[in-house]
């Protein structure tokens, strides 16, 4: 029977057959505007993409994460302009549910404005965590530099996996949950040595 987890990951393929980078770009847009197409999906095959040679590993970790900073200001300021009542009430047409948004939340609340940086790499909470970013009115500039710079390692790990496995590829597909937690362990470390590092230089100035 064929899947809607299917059908998704064949639409992320057709996008980025067809359009290349920018189908990298829609792809990653419409995942980071908590529309259900997997990352897991667009950036391993663009990996492989880039493995026969038609794009680049760092061009479409590049795109990838301009896409998903493109795809987060479109849910940050959904989240800015309707607020919790109005994701409630309309949310559940997207599959945004009240138990990945109370998730959310809750991880913006603890962490803070750092929250949206180190939750690009986390499962779930990296797609919704723009929503709660946007009802707390965050900072814009930082918003979009922590959502760029947290991207970044999630789209270069996803691509060189598909990078590296060529037209093997989707052997990942039975792997993806030991993705994300190889992915979040490694990029974790990275991110919280920059916030560390940030957080030393502001307690200088």
């Amino acid at each position: 029977m064929f899947s809607i987890v299917e059908y998704v990951s064949y639409l992320a393929i057709h996008l980025i057959e067809s359009l290349g980078y920018w189908g990298v770009f829609l792809g990653m847009t419409i995942e980071s505007a908590c529309i259900p197409l997997p990352s897991e999906v667009i950036m391993p095959f663009a990996g492989f993409v880039a493995w026969e040679g038609h794009m680049t590993l760092w061009g479409i970790t590049l795109v990838g994460a301009l896409g998903n900073l493109t795809g987060s200001l479109i849910a940050y300021f959904v989240g800015w302009w309707g607020g919790r009542p109005f994701l409630e009430k309309y949310g559940k047409y997207v599959l945004i549910s009240h138990s990945k948004l109370t998730l959310a939340e809750e991880w913006f609340d603890k962490y803070g404005h750092e929250a949206v940086l180190i939750s690009r790499v986390l499962p779930v909470i990296r797609t919704f965590i723009s929503l709660p970013a946007g009802i707390a009115h965050m900072n814009l500039k930082k918003f979009i530099f922590y959502t760029f710079v947290g991207s970044l390692p999630w789209c270069f790990a996803l691509g060189y996996v598909g990078f590296i496995l060529g037209p093997n590829w989707t052997t990942i597909q039975q792997y993806w949950h030991y993705l994300d937690v190889l992915v979040v362990v490694g990029a974790v470390a990275f991110l919280a040595y920059l916030i560390y590092h940030y957080r030393g230089k502001s307690h200088l100035e």
